[in-house]
């Protein structure tokens, strides 16, 4: 092989492998930095589906014999840990996503509460039109 056909050949390898490592090398960069709670619990969902699914193939493996129950045993075990580790982070996560609503759920429900008290105080002096309804008879 010529030299100007080595050059060629070893740059197409190297444009090829480039190609071909950079979805690998970018994995991590286009994720955002802080991925909301709805994101981080959907991944945790699928997480735990995977675990289950694991689970579900080990019992398929050693029903059909393709493993001895001293490693389906220490597997099973293995993937269990995991499930229960991914349904604690699923509780956590949305324990503090309730904790988060709650707080604005409260300043909604002071608002609203707020409205009732003065609709109830308008009908107790004898005014017995809600405001919304004196506003449009005034135009």
């Amino acid at each position: 092989m010529s030299l100007p056909g080595l050059l060629v050949s070893l740059l197409l390898a190297g444009i090829a492998i480039v190609i071909v490592a950079a979805p690998f090398l970018r994995s991590g960069r286009g994720r955002p930095a802080g991925a909301g709670p709805g994101q981080r619990l959907a991944a945790l969902r699928l997480g735990y589906e995977r675990t289950l699914t694991n689970i579900l193939d080990l019992d398929e493996d050693l029903a059909t014999g393709k493993i001895n129950a001293q490693d389906h045993a220490g597997e099973r075990e293995r993937w269990l840990r995991r499930g229960i580790q991914q349904l604690r982070a699923m509780d956590e996560l949305a324990l503090a996503t309730s904790e988060t609503n709650e707080a604005s759920d409260g300043e909604l429900d002071a608002g609203i509460d707020g409205a009732i008290e003065a609709a109830v105080a308008a009908h107790r002096q004898g005014d017995h039109e809600p405001a919304s309804q004196k506003a449009s008879h005034r135009d």
